[in-house]
């Protein structure tokens, strides 16, 4: 019997009971659908983690305070104080670097007239905009004069502007107040929209980081130093560079623990990665639990059929079927429900994923991997389950089939 009369044969079986058919296929197509939108779902997390943190400058470095042992104590972490201007000076001999930005933040209301909106100030240098890759939108940026005169001046991102100045009014040149101290708009940065953690990076002000150390938090110690090194190719020398000089301004001995932490971004994307990549596989995991189910289902359905068409089958020996040919038969109509549910429920994961970024803005892409993986697995899937029922149907007794009621 050729491949064209088993698929015909196969199909006309099915059509006798499409509503039992098409519940059938019921589990291979929601499981298909699943597996597609979780790896979508995985996938486009993955790329829009990597792309946002690589929109930051991949050759960023930041150094952050970190706890150390101090008599065998390690110190609380609301003590992480380690981070001075002597640290900044030493490090602005460091040969793999070329930007330099301290960095401290403070939390509090902004205030334009009787309009307020809690936000973010952070200060920094100068340098802190090209290490980000920031970019203003109108206006000018402060300068090293602005930050050795502690000057009250500041930029602004687009969520404080629409909350302080919701008529369109334009913000440069006009004073706000943070904390009660003025502060006068010299620029509005481009909006930037949401990081890869889901926080606003428009709803922030930018000044210089010796104001907000005088004027709002009355500290000398930074919360973290931002740098960029000359290339991606030189981030690993930069940063045991920086870590060596730190040590050495610190004068921790070798016995000694770094009291300060120093991280890349290929090392922040690659963490996330992962997760992400963890998390994906857990999830697509969950969705092919259903696949199994709907093969179980595949192998429970051909047994029915196998019983309830016992005479057709003593009927079909009787006039020279072989075994193998029944037994295909069999096969072919349970690999054609596996298939055709996997066509169903691949066009089924491709709208769901598309209706997830439309509907909760969330990034997905499709990959032909995980198409191609699908339809592998429905046709396993058909072969396996649909093998020993197929199997059952071709050892039935000619003689016995034809006397079955």
């Amino acid at each position: 019997m050729n491949l064209f009369n088993l698929i015909r044969i196969a199909y006309k079986a099915l059509q006798r009971n499409k509503l039992r058919a098409f519940l059938t296929m019921l589990g291979i197509i929601i499981g298909v659908a699943s597996v597609i939108a979780m790896v979508a779902i995985g996938q486009g997390s993955k790329q829009s983690i990597h792309d946002q943190l690589s929109s930051m400058g991949s050759n960023m470095i930041t150094v952050l305070p970190s706890s150390n042992l101090n008599g065998g104590v390690r110190i609380a972490g609301s003590s992480f104080q380690t981070l001075t201007q002597k640290d900044i000076t030493a490090l602005q001999k460091a040969q793999y670097i070329t930007e330099l930005s301290p960095s401290i933040t403070s939390k509090g209301q902004a205030i334009n007239g009787a309009l307020n909106w809690p936000t973010t100030i952070q200060g920094v240098s100068p340098d802190y905009l090209d290490i980000r890759k920031l970019s203003l939108k109108d206006g000018i940026a402060f300068t090293e004069q602005d930050v050795l005169t502690s000057a009250k001046v500041c930029l602004i991102g687009q969520t404080v502007i629409d909350n302080l100045f919701p008529n369109g009014e334009n913000p440069i040149g006009k004073v706000i107040r943070f904390n009660k101290i003025p502060f006068q708009i010299i620029g509005i940065l481009n909006p930037k929209g949401q990081n890869a953690f889901g926080q606003d990076q428009d709803d922030i002000l930018i000044a210089p980081y010796t104001t907000i150390q005088k004027r709002i938090l009355a500290t000398i110690y930074y919360q973290n130093i931002y740098a960029s090194a000359a290339n991606e190719q030189v981030t690993d020398a930069a940063v045991s560079e920086m870590t060596q000089i730190l040590r050495d301004s610190h004068r921790l001995r070798d016995s000694e623990d770094n009291d300060f932490t120093v991280r890349t971004q290929a090392e922040l994307i690659n963490t996330l990665s992962s997760t992400s990549g963890l998390l994906t596989v857990l999830l697509t995991v969950i969705a092919g639990i259903s696949l199994v189910i709907g093969g179980i289902g595949i192998m429970n359905i051909m047994y029915v059929s196998v019983t309830e068409r016992t005479r057709e089958i003593g009927l079909r020996m009787s006039i020279g079927a072989r075994g193998k040919d029944i037994m295909l038969q069999f096969l072919m109509e349970a690999i054609l429900i596996s298939i055709t549910g996997g066509i169903i429920g691949v066009i089924l994961g491709i709208v769901s994923s598309n209706l997830v970024t439309l509907t909760l803005s969330w990034p997905t892409i499709v990959s032909e991997s995980s198409v191609m993986l699908s339809f592998v697995v429905c046709a396993i899937t058909g072969i396996f389950f649909g093998y020993y029922p197929a199997q059952k149907a071709a050892r039935l007794d000619p003689i016995e089939a034809l006397r079955y009621e």
